[in-house]
């Protein structure tokens, strides 16, 4: 395993995830519930979800290596994009509305449907988008699983335990900025490295 890229992945999965619509619900979530059940629940529709990009990612290997830079490049330059033209106001109302759906209900039930909530909410989302282009990109699907999976675990770890008072101290917009401009930085390299 490549620590390297292990640690890569998780530092670039973090703020592309932090001001997501999942992590928005997965803090509504646990306001209304314990914030056990929420938390098992949201890490593991995470997980799942990371290893549906890794095995997109692998797919994508099977292309030619300039077919691959190229979708590479333009996922990264859609995900910045998507990342600094979004208004950050869409974004919640869209996390409060996952939730709201959810309600309070059992610890099991509140588990299982923070899974099938994350999980389906997840699905195409920019992080398994990343996760499939550093898959293609770097080979090691074992390495970029594990940084999605701990980044994951820990932001849904964030999200039930200290979302609300996160984001009263931390502007969400700054983050999908920065996140955002990450990401197109990506997509320069990978469109530079299609066209060398």
């Amino acid at each position: 395993m490549n620590f390297a890229l292990a640690a890569t992945t998780f530092a670039v999965i973090i703020p592309a995830e932090l001001p997501d619509k999942t992590f928005i619900a997965a803090v509504v979530m646990s306001a209304r519930n314990r914030p056990l059940p929420v938390w098992i629940g949201a890490a593991a529709g995470l997980i799942v979800q990371a290893l549906v990009g890794v095995v997109a990612g692998r797919l994508l290997a099977l292309l030619p290596h300039r077919s691959v830079e190229g979708i590479v490049a333009a996922l990264f330059l859609l995900g910045g994009g998507y990342l600094l033209l979004t208004r950050e106001r869409a974004v919640v109302r869209a996390g409060e509305g996952l939730a709201e759906a959810v309600g309070a209900a059992a610890s099991a039930r509140v588990a299982l449907r923070a899974f099938g909530l994350i999980a389906f909410a997840e699905f195409g989302d920019l992080t398994q988008v990343v996760i499939a282009n550093l898959t293609a990109r770097s080979g090691d699907p074992l390495s970029v699983l594990v940084g999605a999976a701990l980044a994951f675990v820990l932001l849904s770890a964030v999200a039930v335990l200290a979302g609300r008072t996160l984001v009263r101290h931390v502007s969400l917009a700054l983050v999908r900025r920065i996140s955002g401009v990450v990401l197109v930085g990506l997509g320069v390299w990978s469109l530079v490295g299609a066209l060398g």
